[in-house]
């Protein structure tokens, strides 16, 4: 099948929507619990529908007439970001926040720019400031550390 001209890019599209409608759909299903953080749980999982809603619909609406598929590298690159990401989801419940999002948050900044002093650092940034605005900004009931440790 030729895909040129902008086909797969729509065809893409049209993926992106339903399966954001159907997420979108599963959210506001989300029960309300006992103890409610201020956010509440369909506020986030709504927002990232409505955005890939509108990127759908913008890969229908304009898609690339030329596109160029990347290189394998590339594509090794993202599964590699793909796996982190879901061994990240894995990992965060039964080891807290700061330890999980502090890996991830280092492979995923080396694979941006492969200094490791400063993918380390990244890691260790974001996983704290994140835990700062998650815990205490935003008031989320949200484990730093597995339960056992204090």
């Amino acid at each position: 099948m030729n895909l040129s001209n902008g086909k797969g890019d729509r065809i893409f599209g049209v993926v992106v929507v339903l399966v954001a409608v159907a997420y979108g759909v599963a959210a506001l299903q989300f029960k309300q619990g006992f103890i409610v953080d201020p956010v509440g749980p369909k506020t986030f999982p709504l927002i990232v529908a409505g955005v890939s809603v509108v990127c759908g619909l913008m890969l229908i609406v304009k898609p690339d007439p030329d596109p160029e598929f990347p290189p394998l590298r590339t594509v090794g690159t993202l599964l590699m970001a793909m796996l982190t990401l879901v061994a990240y989801a894995y990992a965060i419940k039964p080891l807290g926040f700061l330890i999980p999002t502090a890996i991830a948050a280092a492979i995923l900044s080396y694979q941006i720019d492969p200094r490791a002093k400063f993918a380390v650092a990244a890691g260790l940034g974001l996983s704290g400031g994140l835990y700062v605005l998650f815990k205490f900004v935003l008031g989320l009931g949200l484990l730093g550390v597995p339960k056992g440790w204090f």
